[in-house]
């Protein structure tokens, strides 16, 4: 025998008279360092009797471990998934235990308390389920806690994106949040984080909570609009990721009732890290201070493909570009303006002129207001 086993054996016959331990922590603590075909010949040569009352390193835990693979069925029974990963909370004494007879025996290498524990969950769990072990990217994490003798199981987010189109007005894109817990989630708001469904977000997640199932759902804006804007076409486009949802894998979802139409809502690969270009066809009702002409109208030609300089109140400029222009007189002191502009152009500021060069205001020379304005269709750029 080899001085290292030597040693090992003689570290081993002094831990094995002072403390019993199970046939599990014994084959994984010593079964490398002998290497022998069974436990039974592991335990001859370390001098080992058979009987154990209890285990000093894990206290007989790998006996119950089949209460907690029941847990952990239990808990994701309502989940549809493929893949999964496990892992475990133990008392801090069960590790020192476990370190103290390593260090002892020299034993590195070895897998420790905690990993074999894990290892034994996963592989009952999987012929339990036939579900498939993946400890990089798992659709859901199981976290067994023998501290407290319970189970806890995350899914892993997915992220969806899709179209919404608004027909009515006085609905606002944005839910606001609960109030109890300001957006992170609570039982007032059984753990949404939203305060209602009176929006286009809440009509878009309450479609997700019942159609996927998920806690929270966080919305990426393609672009937004007023409260009594239309957004028609094809719709705005626009991502969301869901935590915790009961479904990894989905089929396109759609809702054609109600104030929101929601279409081609789908798993998407990833967010771009990049903001999103896109552009808007808008159509603005504007009202003027004083009676407008054909002639003066015709002003507004000089919009077309032509570059609008927009500051915002900290100093900081940004170009938006106008491709095209077209307008239709209403009334003396009214009129409609269709846009087609890169995404962002703040649609009030520019008609105002506030901050905002050249503006609906400057080129005609007269104080002009935006009574409202619809999205006639969203485009994201192909380059994106």
């Amino acid at each position: 025998m080899p001085e290292d086993a030597l040693i090992t054996a003689t570290a081993a016959g002094q831990i094995l008279k002072k403390h019993d331990l199970c046939e599990r922590c014994l084959y994984r603590l010593f079964a490398e360092k002998f290497r022998p075909p069974s436990n039974r010949l592991l335990e001859k040569k370390l001098n080992r009797k058979q009987k154990i009352f209890r285990c000093h390193v894990c206290r007989n835990l790998f006996d119950s471990l089949d209460r907690y693979v029941k847990m952990m069925i239990d808990s994701s029974s309502e989940f549809s998934f493929s893949t999964f990963s496990v892992g475990a909370i133990l008392k801090p004494s069960m590790i020192d235990r476990d370190d103290a007879i390593r260090s002892t025996c020299r034993l590195r290498g070895t897998s420790s308390v905690k990993t074999d524990i894990t290892k034994q969950l996963a592989k009952s769990y999987s012929a339990h389920t036939k579900k498939i072990l993946d400890p990089l990217d798992p659709d859901v994490t199981f976290t067994v806690n023998t501290k407290d003798e319970s189970c806890q199981l995350r899914s892993k987010s997915i992220l969806l994106s899709g179209r919404y189109v608004k027909n009515s007005r006085n609905f606002s894109q944005k839910q606001k949040p609960c109030s109890n817990c300001l957006g992170k989630g609570c039982r007032t708001c059984n753990f949404h984080g939203i305060a209602g469904f009176e929006s286009v977000e809440g009509a878009i997640s309450e479609l997700l909570f019942k159609k996927i199932g998920c806690t929270t759902a966080k919305f990426t804006w393609i672009g937004g609009e007023d409260k009594s804007s239309l957004v028609l076409g094809t719709g705005r486009p626009f991502f969301v990721r869901l935590q915790n949802p009961l479904k990894q894998r989905i089929r396109p979802l759609s809702k054609g009732d109600g104030p929101v139409t929601i279409t081609d809502l789908k798993i998407a690969t990833n967010l771009p890290l990049r903001p999103i270009k896109f552009s808007s066809k808008i159509e603005i009702q504007i009202s003027t201070d004083s009676k407008i002409t054909s002639a003066q109208l015709e002003r507004m030609n000089q919009l077309q493909s032509t570059l609008v300089a927009v500051c915002d109140r900290s100093g900081k400029r940004t170009e938006k570009k106008i491709s095209s222009v077209s307008y239709e007189i209403l009334s003396d002191q009214k009129f409609n303006l269709t846009v087609n502009a890169e995404g962002g152009l703040p649609i009030k500021r520019f008609v105002s002129g506030d901050g905002v060069v050249p503006s609906v205001s400057s080129v005609l020379k007269m104080r002009c207001n935006a009574n409202e304005f619809d999205f006639l269709d969203v485009q994201i750029d192909d380059n994106n």
